[in-house]
């Protein structure tokens, strides 16, 4: 492989215009936007997870420190609750990914395959090749090593 030429999955196909790349670069854009959002809904399945198992361990200690009614309270009223009616962090998770998560990904692989045979990040790698050095070292097209 010439390591100073992108790879064949990053040019541009033959009769491909500016307008469609910089197009189809807003759908992929919008698709890593929507990938930053399920981590940090992740992030807040974990977090709600962990307040409720914490929370567990402080209805525990009361007890033992002799505040039973306290306990009984917290328990009752927030250990093990639904954050969303009828759903617990997971399931928000798992709706989120089955429905709007999965059709933004479906749709942002059918406008690549139907403008760009499929290929990933022309956008960035037409950048890539406008603003790299080329033949400076650090600055090639392609890795040197590896797959």
């Amino acid at each position: 492989m010439d390591h100073d030429q992108p790879a064949q999955r990053h040019r541009r196909p033959e009769g491909v215009d500016d307008a469609t790349v910089s197009a189809v670069g807003k759908v992929s854009e919008a698709l890593e936007v929507v990938e930053q959002a399920r981590g940090m809904l992740y992030g807040f399945h974990r977090l709600c997870g962990t307040a409720d198992l914490t929370l567990g361990e402080a209805v525990d200690e009361l007890r033992e420190a002799g505040h039973d009614e306290l306990a009984d309270s917290i328990a009752t009223e927030l250990v093990g609750r639904n954050i969303l009616a009828g759903r617990w962090s997971f399931q928000v998770v798992e709706e989120y990914d089955e429905g709007y998560y999965a059709a933004f990904c479906s749709t942002e692989q059918g406008v690549r395959e139907q403008l760009v045979q499929g290929r990933p990040h022309l956008y960035e790698a037409e950048m890539k090749e406008d603003r790299r050095t080329h033949g400076a070292p650090h600055h090639e097209a392609a890795p040197t090593s590896g797959p």
